[in-house]
């Protein structure tokens, strides 16, 4: 039987891995963003989450099976980023229930920030011990990503539809224009050092150099999602999220430097943050576009040097335990550095690098 889907933000990093994996499942396919961009085989629907009255609008004729919410708005402080957040899963939640049909499951992507904190108090104070796990609940703190889940758990409680948050830890894979997008920030410094003939420098911290971490692959979460949604025992579960394997910064950036051609330079310990070296890069690289046709001349909407030095800066090793979906049987299994090495490949393919 055809089930059909509702992707929230399904033109970024992780909706379009999570549409893309639910159009090969045979899912019918709607996706959500204020301004939809063209994807094959997904039903554009345009709506800003912070108009309720207009969320509710746009989705007055849609009966979907499964909502997956991937997106969020990055505000100037956790108190707006729980304002604004908040409201446009509650708005999106109650445009669902004026719906034709409610939706019976509902999934909610969050972050490691769930075991870290938000931004304004990330990585300080008493963290809880890695590697992460769901019953470690929450920090006492104020956080956008609780605040959401405060909104599914309401309107399921309502409602009655399922429900399941997924945590990944840093993502890799391919967006435009998207606010956390490492993969796509480094294959850009690396192009820009070779160009330029600069250190392929590692920006980050000693704790991430030589400590073990993990990443997700947004192709690892999408398969997540949709197991969770089909799967009976995943339901009003939490779940964290990565590719499964482990690694060390000092040994990933050599990988990263070789696809690249390039040598990496001797790390001293110092952070040198990626928002402090490129910040002069936007002619350079418009002129790298003009000059070798590439899709996207403006630095800004490739790049969020920002997030990378907050992931690579952190001054704690940071890895995260799947055994509760493992148990329930979510087996996936993706290496983090063919993850890179595959995105780098298809940014090449579609002129986003050269």
């Amino acid at each position: 039987m055809s089930k059909t889907a509702l992707v929230v933000g399904a033109s970024g990093i992780v909706g379009s891995a999570t549409a893309t994996l639910l159009l090969e499942n045979g899912w019918t396919v709607y996706g959500l963003a204020r301004r939809p961009l063209a994807q094959d085989g997904v039903e554009p629907i345009a709506a800003d989450l912070q108009d309720a009255q207009a969320t509710t609008i746009a989705l007055q004729r849609l009966k979907p099976d499964a909502v997956f919410i991937t997106t969020w708005l990055r505000q100037d402080s956790e108190a707006e980023n729980i304002r604004v957040n908040a409201a446009m899963v509650r708005n999106l939640l109650d445009g669902l229930r004026s719906s034709a049909t409610p939706a019976r499951h509902v999934a909610l992507v969050t972050g490691l920030k769930h075991y870290l904190g938000p931004f304004e108090a990330y990585g300080k104070g008493i963290l809880p011990q890695t590697p992460f796990r769901e019953a470690q609940g929450r920090l006492d703190v104020a956080n956008f990503y609780y605040a959401q889940e405060d909104e599914v758990f309401a309107a399921a409680k309502r409602d009655g539809f399922r429900w399941s948050v997924h945590r990944p830890h840093t993502v890799i894979g391919k967006a435009v224009g998207n606010a956390m997008n490492m993969g796509t920030t480094l294959a850009v410094y690396a192009t820009l050092c070779r160009e330029m003939g600069r250190p392929f420098r590692f920006p980050g911290s000693y704790a991430q150099w030589n400590g073990l971490t993990d990443m997700t692959d947004a192709r690892q979460l999408a398969r997540q999602l949709l197991w969770a949604a089909t799967t009976p025992e995943a339901t009003n579960e939490d779940f964290n999220i990565v590719n499964g394997d482990v690694f060390r910064w000092k040994w990933m950036w050599a990988q990263i430097a070789e696809w690249f051609e390039l040598e990496p330079a001797p790390f001293d310990g110092t952070i040198q943050p990626l928002e402090e070296q490129m910040k002069d890069d936007a002619p350079v690289w418009r002129k790298i576009a003009e000059r070798d046709g590439l899709a996207e001349p403006d630095l800004s909407r490739l790049a969020s040097p920002w997030h990378t030095d907050a992931d690579l800066g952190r001054p704690i090793e940071v890895v995260t335990d799947m055994s509760k979906s493992r148990r329930l049987g979510f087996t996936a299994y993706q290496p983090t550095d063919d993850a890179f090495f595959d995105l780098f490949a298809r940014l090449r393919t579609d002129r986003l690098i050269p």
